[in-house]
């Protein structure tokens, strides 16, 4: 039995008309996109742009909403970028703006909570990507997988879990004043079995 492998549809679309799913994003991960995009020649560009498709969910009049590459669109946008691809994940544009977000909320497709860590009304969220504030303990997360703190996972917004944890445990000036030193606190923090609940934890399990 022989199966027909579909290849995504990819739409070309305006950054500024997409919505975002979520109300903050680290704007240090933003900076370093925005960096690795500025070495790219325009043949390159085009190709990274068809191989870094943005998924979205198309809601009420048909709005496209990211669920993902949030920090990518962000530093796209801030580039000068005037179209990203999309890809189109569901289409719930037949349902009213409470059912639309329910949906979303369901299947952890939004994360509407701010700064602060503290959850917001869904008509809180920003109505661009260029509405989306920092959070600077996103940054930190972020920054923790990439050496190792944490591994990779699937879960819907893990980063933001962790970003929570350390949230609660370092404070927002030692994060502002010395990034470096608040990172090693950061991944002593994530070995530690406080953090084993949280989606990648890779610290040592005791024999």
């Amino acid at each position: 039995m022989t199966f027909e492998v579909r290849e995504p549809v990819l739409h070309s679309t305006p950054i500024d008309s997409l919505r975002p799913t979520q109300m903050t994003v680290g704007m240090r991960e933003v900076a370093q996109k925005r960096q690795a995009w500025r070495k790219y020649d325009p043949k390159r560009r085009v190709e990274f742009l068809r191989s870094h498709m943005v998924p979205a969910i198309l809601g009420p009049e048909r709005q496209p909403y990211v669920i993902d590459h949030h920090h990518l669109a962000r530093a796209l946008h801030d580039e000068g970028q005037k179209n990203v691809f999309i890809t189109i994940v569901a289409d719930l544009s037949k349902l009213d703006e409470g059912a639309f977000w329910t949906v979303l909320d369901f299947r952890a497709w939004t994360h509407p909570y701010d700064a602060r860590g503290r959850r917001r009304e869904f008509a809180d969220l920003p109505k661009s990507v260029k509405g989306m504030k920092d959070d600077p303990y996103r940054s930190l997360a972020g920054e923790l997988r990439r050496v190792g703190g944490f591994a990779k996972d699937t879960t819907p917004f893990s980063e933001f879990l962790w970003a929570d944890f350390l949230r609660r445990r370092i404070k927002p000036k030692a994060v502002e004043k010395d990034f470096s030193a608040a990172l090693e606190n950061a991944l002593a923090l994530a070995k530690s079995p406080q953090a084993d609940y949280l989606p990648g934890w890779c610290g040592p399990h005791e024999q």
